[in-house]
Protein backbone atom coordinates (compact mmCIF):
# COMPACT_ATOMS: atom_id res chain seq x y z
CA UNK A 1 0.00 0.00 0.00
CA UNK A 2 1.25 3.49 -0.90
CA UNK A 3 1.22 5.74 2.16
CA UNK A 4 3.02 8.58 0.41
CA UNK A 5 0.86 11.65 -0.21
CA UNK A 6 3.26 14.13 -1.85
CA UNK A 7 3.87 13.89 -5.60
CA UNK A 8 5.41 16.23 -8.14
CA UNK A 9 3.17 17.20 -11.04
CA UNK A 10 4.75 18.50 -14.26
CA UNK A 11 2.85 20.20 -17.09
CA UNK A 12 4.98 20.15 -20.25
CA UNK A 13 3.88 22.75 -22.77
CA UNK A 14 5.28 24.17 -25.98
CA UNK A 15 6.09 27.49 -24.31
CA UNK A 16 6.42 26.71 -20.60
CA UNK A 17 7.14 23.86 -18.23
CA UNK A 18 5.21 24.13 -14.98
CA UNK A 19 5.73 22.03 -11.87
CA UNK A 20 4.63 21.87 -8.26
CA UNK A 21 4.39 19.53 -5.31
CA UNK A 22 0.83 18.27 -4.95
CA UNK A 23 -0.75 16.98 -1.76
CA UNK A 24 -2.75 14.05 -3.14
CA UNK A 25 -5.18 14.21 -0.21
CA UNK A 26 -6.16 17.89 -0.48
CA UNK A 27 -5.07 18.77 -4.00
CA UNK A 28 -3.03 21.69 -2.69
CA UNK A 29 -0.11 22.81 -4.89
CA UNK A 30 3.09 23.81 -3.10
CA UNK A 31 6.39 25.15 -4.37
CA UNK A 32 5.01 25.99 -7.81
CA UNK A 33 7.58 27.03 -10.40
CA UNK A 34 7.51 27.77 -14.13
CA UNK A 35 10.26 28.08 -16.73
CA UNK A 36 10.47 28.44 -20.50
CA UNK A 37 10.51 25.16 -22.40
CA UNK A 38 13.15 26.08 -25.03
CA UNK A 39 11.61 23.35 -27.19
CA UNK A 40 13.52 24.55 -30.26
CA UNK A 41 16.76 23.35 -28.63
CA UNK A 42 15.66 19.73 -28.76
CA UNK A 43 14.29 17.08 -26.45
CA UNK A 44 17.47 16.56 -24.44
CA UNK A 45 17.49 20.22 -23.41
CA UNK A 46 13.77 20.06 -22.56
CA UNK A 47 14.23 16.94 -20.42
CA UNK A 48 17.22 18.50 -18.66
CA UNK A 49 15.23 21.64 -17.90
CA UNK A 50 12.31 19.56 -16.67
CA UNK A 51 14.56 17.60 -14.31
CA UNK A 52 16.14 20.79 -13.03
CA UNK A 53 12.72 22.32 -12.43
CA UNK A 54 11.59 19.32 -10.38
CA UNK A 55 14.74 19.54 -8.28
CA UNK A 56 14.18 23.29 -7.78
CA UNK A 57 10.62 22.66 -6.55
CA UNK A 58 11.85 20.09 -4.02
CA UNK A 59 14.74 22.32 -2.89
CA UNK A 60 12.47 25.35 -2.51
CA UNK A 61 10.30 23.44 -0.04
CA UNK A 62 13.25 22.24 2.02
CA UNK A 63 12.21 18.60 1.81
CA UNK A 64 14.13 15.48 0.85
CA UNK A 65 13.51 13.25 -2.15
CA UNK A 66 12.36 10.51 0.23
CA UNK A 67 9.34 12.68 1.10
CA UNK A 68 8.14 12.61 -2.53
CA UNK A 69 6.39 9.56 -3.94
CA UNK A 70 7.18 10.21 -7.59
CA UNK A 71 6.69 12.44 -10.60
CA UNK A 72 3.74 12.68 -12.96
CA UNK A 73 4.35 14.31 -16.33
CA UNK A 74 1.50 15.68 -18.42
CA UNK A 75 2.54 15.99 -22.07
CA UNK A 76 0.66 17.02 -25.23
CA UNK A 77 0.31 14.34 -27.87
CA UNK A 78 0.55 10.58 -28.32
CA UNK A 79 2.38 8.59 -25.68
CA UNK A 80 3.52 5.07 -24.85
CA UNK A 81 2.29 5.24 -21.28
CA UNK A 82 3.32 1.71 -20.37
CA UNK A 83 6.98 2.35 -21.21
CA UNK A 84 7.08 6.07 -20.38
CA UNK A 85 7.92 7.15 -23.92
CA UNK A 86 6.71 9.90 -26.21
CA UNK A 87 5.41 8.95 -29.66
CA UNK A 88 4.44 12.34 -31.07
CA UNK A 89 4.23 15.63 -29.21
CA UNK A 90 2.12 18.48 -30.58
CA UNK A 91 3.51 22.03 -30.46
CA UNK A 92 6.99 20.83 -29.51
CA UNK A 93 9.61 20.95 -32.25
CA UNK A 94 12.44 18.45 -32.30
CA UNK A 95 12.87 14.71 -32.50
CA UNK A 96 10.38 13.28 -29.99
CA UNK A 97 9.44 9.81 -31.35
CA UNK A 98 10.29 7.04 -28.86
CA UNK A 99 12.05 9.32 -26.38
CA UNK A 100 12.21 7.52 -22.98
CA UNK A 101 11.21 10.62 -21.02
CA UNK A 102 10.35 8.82 -17.78
CA UNK A 103 13.56 6.79 -17.69
CA UNK A 104 15.68 9.89 -18.27
CA UNK A 105 13.85 11.89 -15.60
CA UNK A 106 14.19 9.01 -13.16
CA UNK A 107 17.93 8.79 -13.78
CA UNK A 108 18.42 12.53 -13.36
CA UNK A 109 16.16 13.15 -10.36
CA UNK A 110 16.17 9.80 -8.56
CA UNK A 111 12.39 9.44 -8.40
CA UNK A 112 10.03 7.17 -10.36
CA UNK A 113 8.14 8.98 -13.12
CA UNK A 114 5.00 8.33 -15.14
CA UNK A 115 3.64 10.11 -18.20
CA UNK A 116 0.07 10.91 -19.25
CA UNK A 117 -1.57 13.00 -21.97
CA UNK A 118 -2.01 16.56 -20.68
CA UNK A 119 -5.76 16.69 -21.40
CA UNK A 120 -6.27 13.40 -19.57
CA UNK A 121 -4.25 14.84 -16.69
CA UNK A 122 -6.50 17.91 -16.60
CA UNK A 123 -9.54 15.63 -16.63
CA UNK A 124 -8.20 13.63 -13.68
CA UNK A 125 -7.41 16.77 -11.70
CA UNK A 126 -10.80 18.38 -12.31
CA UNK A 127 -12.57 15.14 -11.40
CA UNK A 128 -10.78 14.72 -8.09
CA UNK A 129 -10.50 18.31 -6.89
CA UNK A 130 -12.27 20.59 -9.38
CA UNK A 131 -15.60 21.01 -11.10
CA UNK A 132 -16.05 17.26 -11.63
CA UNK A 133 -15.71 16.15 -8.03
CA UNK A 134 -18.48 14.09 -6.50
CA UNK A 135 -19.58 12.12 -9.57
CA UNK A 136 -18.70 8.71 -10.95
CA UNK A 137 -18.86 9.59 -14.65
CA UNK A 138 -17.58 12.80 -16.21
CA UNK A 139 -16.42 14.18 -19.56
CA UNK A 140 -13.93 17.00 -19.91
CA UNK A 141 -13.19 19.28 -22.88
CA UNK A 142 -10.09 21.48 -22.86
CA UNK A 143 -10.38 24.17 -25.53
CA UNK A 144 -7.35 26.17 -26.56
CA UNK A 145 -4.97 26.02 -29.50
CA UNK A 146 -6.40 22.55 -30.02
CA UNK A 147 -9.23 20.69 -28.33
CA UNK A 148 -8.38 17.83 -26.03
CA UNK A 149 -10.45 15.92 -23.56
CA UNK A 150 -10.83 13.02 -21.22
CA UNK A 151 -13.37 10.68 -19.69
CA UNK A 152 -13.93 9.32 -16.22
CA UNK A 153 -16.28 6.33 -16.31
CA UNK A 154 -17.56 4.57 -13.18
CA UNK A 155 -14.97 6.27 -10.98
CA UNK A 156 -11.95 5.49 -13.15
CA UNK A 157 -10.02 7.54 -15.69
CA UNK A 158 -10.84 5.84 -18.98
CA UNK A 159 -7.77 5.43 -21.17
CA UNK A 160 -8.82 3.02 -23.90
CA UNK A 161 -6.30 1.70 -26.41
CA UNK A 162 -2.86 3.06 -25.57
CA UNK A 163 -4.31 5.94 -23.56
CA UNK A 164 -5.99 7.43 -26.64
CA UNK A 165 -9.56 7.46 -25.34
CA UNK A 166 -10.97 10.90 -24.64
CA UNK A 167 -9.87 12.73 -27.80
CA UNK A 168 -13.18 14.57 -27.74
CA UNK A 169 -11.94 17.35 -30.02
CA UNK A 170 -11.55 14.88 -32.86
CA UNK A 171 -15.11 13.69 -33.19
CA UNK A 172 -16.60 14.65 -36.56
CA UNK A 173 -18.94 17.63 -36.31
CA UNK A 174 -19.17 18.59 -39.98
CA UNK A 175 -19.18 15.80 -42.53
CA UNK A 176 -16.59 16.52 -45.23
CA UNK A 177 -15.48 19.63 -43.36
CA UNK A 178 -12.00 21.15 -43.33
CA UNK A 179 -9.07 18.82 -42.81
CA UNK A 180 -7.81 18.58 -39.24
CA UNK A 181 -4.24 18.15 -38.07
CA UNK A 182 -5.17 14.63 -37.01
CA UNK A 183 -5.95 13.69 -40.63
CA UNK A 184 -9.75 13.59 -40.30
CA UNK A 185 -12.16 16.08 -41.85
CA UNK A 186 -14.61 18.24 -39.91
CA UNK A 187 -13.33 17.63 -36.37
CA UNK A 188 -14.62 19.80 -33.54
CA UNK A 189 -11.10 21.23 -33.31
CA UNK A 190 -11.40 22.70 -36.82
CA UNK A 191 -14.48 24.76 -35.92
CA UNK A 192 -14.27 25.56 -32.21
CA UNK A 193 -10.62 25.88 -31.16
CA UNK A 194 -8.77 29.14 -30.56
CA UNK A 195 -7.38 29.26 -34.12
CA UNK A 196 -10.87 28.57 -35.50
CA UNK A 197 -12.23 31.54 -33.55
CA UNK A 198 -9.40 33.73 -34.83
CA UNK A 199 -10.11 32.61 -38.41
CA UNK A 200 -13.74 33.67 -38.06
CA UNK A 201 -12.66 37.04 -36.69
CA UNK A 202 -10.18 37.61 -39.52
CA UNK A 203 -12.81 36.66 -42.10
CA UNK A 204 -15.22 39.21 -40.63
CA UNK A 205 -12.62 41.98 -40.87
CA UNK A 206 -11.50 41.05 -44.39
CA UNK A 207 -15.11 40.95 -45.56
CA UNK A 208 -15.68 44.41 -44.15
CA UNK A 209 -18.49 43.36 -41.83
CA UNK A 210 -19.77 45.88 -39.31
CA UNK A 211 -17.63 44.90 -36.34
CA UNK A 212 -15.21 46.51 -33.89
CA UNK A 213 -12.80 43.60 -34.14
CA UNK A 214 -10.62 45.25 -36.80
CA UNK A 215 -10.67 48.62 -35.08
CA UNK A 216 -9.53 47.08 -31.79
CA UNK A 217 -6.30 45.82 -33.40
CA UNK A 218 -5.72 48.78 -35.75
CA UNK A 219 -6.65 46.41 -38.58
CA UNK A 220 -3.53 44.32 -37.99
CA UNK A 221 -4.93 40.84 -38.64
CA UNK A 222 -1.99 39.22 -36.85
CA UNK A 223 -3.16 40.77 -33.57
CA UNK A 224 -6.60 39.19 -33.63
CA UNK A 225 -6.95 36.63 -30.80
CA UNK A 226 -9.89 34.90 -29.12
CA UNK A 227 -9.49 37.40 -26.27
CA UNK A 228 -9.88 40.35 -28.66
CA UNK A 229 -13.05 38.83 -30.11
CA UNK A 230 -14.32 38.16 -26.58
CA UNK A 231 -13.67 41.80 -25.61
CA UNK A 232 -15.50 42.95 -28.72
CA UNK A 233 -18.45 40.74 -27.80
CA UNK A 234 -18.58 42.32 -24.34
CA UNK A 235 -19.15 45.71 -25.99
CA UNK A 236 -22.20 44.30 -27.78
CA UNK A 237 -20.48 43.67 -31.11
CA UNK A 238 -22.99 41.44 -32.93
CA UNK A 239 -20.37 39.78 -35.16
CA UNK A 240 -18.19 38.83 -32.20
CA UNK A 241 -21.21 37.56 -30.28
CA UNK A 242 -22.23 35.48 -33.29
CA UNK A 243 -18.76 33.92 -33.45
CA UNK A 244 -19.13 32.64 -29.89
CA UNK A 245 -22.68 31.55 -30.71
CA UNK A 246 -21.35 29.41 -33.55
CA UNK A 247 -18.50 27.99 -31.48
CA UNK A 248 -20.85 27.26 -28.57
CA UNK A 249 -23.24 25.47 -30.90
CA UNK A 250 -20.49 23.23 -32.26
CA UNK A 251 -19.28 22.39 -28.76
CA UNK A 252 -22.89 21.74 -27.75
CA UNK A 253 -23.24 19.21 -30.56
CA UNK A 254 -20.06 17.47 -29.40
CA UNK A 255 -21.30 17.37 -25.81
CA UNK A 256 -24.65 16.00 -26.94
CA UNK A 257 -22.80 13.16 -28.65
CA UNK A 258 -20.95 12.34 -25.44
CA UNK A 259 -24.06 12.57 -23.29
CA UNK A 260 -25.95 9.96 -25.29
CA UNK A 261 -22.82 7.80 -25.52
CA UNK A 262 -21.70 7.50 -21.89
CA UNK A 263 -24.25 9.50 -19.86
CA UNK A 264 -21.91 11.57 -17.67
CA UNK A 265 -23.35 13.44 -14.70
CA UNK A 266 -21.00 16.34 -15.35
CA UNK A 267 -19.33 17.83 -18.41
CA UNK A 268 -16.45 20.16 -17.61
CA UNK A 269 -15.13 22.74 -20.07
CA UNK A 270 -11.63 24.15 -19.54
CA UNK A 271 -8.73 25.63 -21.48
CA UNK A 272 -8.07 29.18 -22.57
CA UNK A 273 -11.23 29.60 -24.66
CA UNK A 274 -13.37 28.67 -21.64
CA UNK A 275 -12.39 32.02 -20.12
CA UNK A 276 -15.17 33.47 -22.26
CA UNK A 277 -17.46 32.13 -19.52
CA UNK A 278 -21.19 32.53 -20.03
CA UNK A 279 -20.67 33.97 -23.51
CA UNK A 280 -19.59 30.46 -24.50
CA UNK A 281 -21.50 28.40 -21.95
CA UNK A 282 -24.95 29.79 -22.77
CA UNK A 283 -25.04 28.65 -26.44
CA UNK A 284 -23.40 25.37 -25.42
CA UNK A 285 -26.15 24.58 -22.93
CA UNK A 286 -28.90 25.79 -25.24
CA UNK A 287 -27.67 23.56 -28.05
CA UNK A 288 -27.44 20.53 -25.78
CA UNK A 289 -31.02 21.03 -24.59
CA UNK A 290 -32.19 21.28 -28.19
CA UNK A 291 -30.52 17.99 -29.12
CA UNK A 292 -30.60 15.58 -26.18
CA UNK A 293 -33.88 13.85 -25.35
CA UNK A 294 -32.98 10.31 -24.32
CA UNK A 295 -31.37 11.04 -20.95
CA UNK A 296 -32.68 13.13 -18.02
CA UNK A 297 -30.95 16.48 -18.47
CA UNK A 298 -32.03 17.49 -14.96
CA UNK A 299 -29.29 15.11 -13.76
CA UNK A 300 -26.55 16.59 -15.97
CA UNK A 301 -24.39 19.63 -15.21
CA UNK A 302 -22.28 21.46 -17.77
CA UNK A 303 -19.68 23.47 -15.90
CA UNK A 304 -16.57 25.56 -16.39
CA UNK A 305 -13.34 24.07 -15.01
CA UNK A 306 -12.27 25.27 -11.57
CA UNK A 307 -8.56 24.50 -11.19
CA UNK A 308 -7.34 26.86 -13.91
CA UNK A 309 -3.75 26.38 -15.05
CA UNK A 310 -3.05 24.01 -12.13
CA UNK A 311 -5.43 21.31 -13.37
CA UNK A 312 -2.84 19.57 -15.54
CA UNK A 313 -0.08 19.36 -12.98
CA UNK A 314 -2.51 18.32 -10.23
CA UNK A 315 -3.85 15.55 -12.45
CA UNK A 316 -0.36 14.44 -13.45
CA UNK A 317 0.67 14.17 -9.80
CA UNK A 318 -2.47 12.16 -8.98
CA UNK A 319 -1.71 9.88 -11.92
CA UNK A 320 1.75 9.24 -10.51
CA UNK A 321 0.24 8.25 -7.17
CA UNK A 322 -2.23 5.93 -8.84
CA UNK A 323 0.47 4.30 -10.96
CA UNK A 324 2.73 3.74 -7.99
CA UNK A 325 -0.11 1.78 -6.37
CA UNK A 326 -1.75 0.24 -9.45
CA UNK A 327 0.60 0.36 -12.44
CA UNK A 328 -0.62 -0.14 -16.00
CA UNK A 329 -0.25 -3.81 -16.80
Amino acid sequence: MDNQTNYIGVDLGGTHIRAGLVDSVSGQVLGFKQISTFAHEGHQVVISRMAGLVEDVIDSLGISISEVGGIGIGAPGSLDMEHGRTIFLTNLPGNWPNVPVCKEIEERVGLPAWIINDARAMTFGEWRFGAGRGVQTMACFTIGTGIGGGLVINGKLHLGIGGTSGELGHQTIIANGSICGCGNHGCLETVASGPAIVTMGIRAVVQGLNSRIGEMVDYDLNRITPKVIYQAALTGDSIAIDIFEQVGAYIGIAIANILVSIGPNKVVIGGGVSQAGELLLEPVCRTVKERVFLIPMSEVQILLAELGTNAGLVGAALWAKEQRSNPIS
